[in-house]
């Protein structure tokens, strides 16, 4: 029998704290393929299913093993191919007349290892400061958010809603191998999977900024949210976009709506500096609670949400696609043009002068409404070439010259 709390206690900032530290230790080894850590998160995330009360939804109990194939493209560079992995499952069933019907939450746990053996070209450190990559943010929080809001939903009870299914998936680094994997070996079947909802990064709220992608994915979504965010009052950055290089994507592509909670990039994403004591563990315990209170109405609303097609971006043509290196920030809305929420060091933006708050406006021909505006001028010119960059700072239109790295 699965074991139910008698109420749904708020998340603990003090357990999310003990749970992110463990996680993101150097004892991880950056929770990388091929590392003993790797196996312990797992086992680490099995534990606290089944102290949740979940049941075990693998083939292995809580596990999902499986073995990288060592002729994908995708490993072709690394040290990876035949190593076996395991996606971690929980389940919660149902309830009622809803029961046969599924909502899927997930985060992947792996990260970048020492940021070698085949993670190079993914890792941000340079070869003087390069350590283990303990991946803090990405993605040991979105790890303690999926078993924090396990914990929250196990502890709620209704007469009819659908089943929970938790997923940790590994090897996302390399390409989101974990949640391919598990849409074609699903607990549940898809076709019964009525939304899926990732967390991947979400250890950085600041100003209570949290962005949610994938609205244009259902019709009914943006509702639900601002419905949860009655009680949080959190400054939402609702993009409707549902693809993007994490788990969520691999399902949307299975026609399934998504939604993908984070809390914006930074400058210690994919380096050795994304450590927990830089993480937001309140915020972590706010996200927690607003994302439970959106599964919750997903899953015991009587009707189901509405598939929207939204067109997948063309791939860049002509080889990899040129670097500007600014964070753009994906929570302000109404501004006509994309504010730069940060600029990487030794960039094409920071030789420039670009700096955090600036508005970019136009970059060569192209003009920059947002950060698709972005996407679409990085697509345009190509790694080597010098564009006039046209931006607003403190209200004042300026000009620069940036060379595309």
């Amino acid at each position: 029998m699965l074991a139910q709390t008698a109420t749904a206690a708020p998340p603990s900032s003090a357990r999310i704290t003990k749970e992110i530290s463990w996680l993101a230790d150097d004892a991880r080894e950056g929770r990388g393929v091929g590392t003993a850590g790797l196996d312990q998160a797992a086992d680490f995330i099995a534990k606290a299913f089944a102290e949740i009360g979940l049941e075990p939804g693998g083939t292995d109990g809580y596990f999902q093993p499986f073995q990288l194939d060592p002729d994908s493209p995708a490993l072709a560079h690394t040290d990876f191919g035949g190593a076996w992995v395991k996606n971690v499952v929980g389940i919660l069933p149902g309830t009622g007349s809803l029961a046969g019907q599924v909502v899927v939450l997930g985060a992947h746990y792996d990260h970048l290892g020492h940021g070698n053996h085949g993670y190079e070209t993914s890792s941000r450190d340079t070869a003087a400061v390069k350590g283990i990559q303990n991946g803090a943010d990405d993605n040991a929080s979105g790890t303690v958010a999926l078993i924090e809001t396990a914990r929250v939903l196990a502890g709620r009870q209704a007469s009819d809603r659908r089943t929970f299914v938790f997923v940790a998936f590994t090897a996302e680094e390399l390409g989101t191998i974990g949640s391919v994997y598990y849409v074609e070996h699903p607990a549940r079947p898809l076709e019964s999977t009525e939304v899926m909802l990732n967390f991947d990064m979400v250890g950085r709220l600041s100003g209570d900024s949290l962005t949610v992608g994938g609205t244009g994915s259902a019709e009914e979504l943006s509702a639900v949210l601002d419905r949860a965010n009655v009680k949080y009052r959190l400054n939402l950055g609702k993009q409707a976009d549902p693809w993007g290089a994490s788990d969520h994507a691999v399902f949307y592509a299975k026609d399934i709506p998504v939604l993908h909670f984070y809390t914006q990039l930074h400058q210690d994403y994919h380096t050795s500096q994304d450590d927990w004591d830089k993480i937001n563990m309140v915020g972590i315990a706010d996200v927690v609670g607003f994302a439970s209170d959106v599964a919750w109405e997903l899953a015991t609303s009587p009707a189901e949400v509405t598939y929207l097609a939204f067109e997948r971006p063309a791939p860049p043509a002509g080889g990899p696609r040129a670097s500007l290196g600014t964070m753009p920030d994906m929570v302000s809305s109404g501004l006509e043009g994309m504010r730069v929420q940060g600029v990487r060091e030794g960039t094409a933006a920071a030789e420039a002068g670009i700096k955090a708050g600036d508005i970019i406006l136009q970059i060569g021909d192209v003009v920059v409404k947002d950060v698709y505006g972005l996407q679409e001028a990085l697509t345009t010119y190509k790694t080597g070439e010098t564009v006039t960059i046209v931006f607003l700072r403190d209200g004042e239109r300026m000009e620069t010259k940036a060379t595309l790295k």
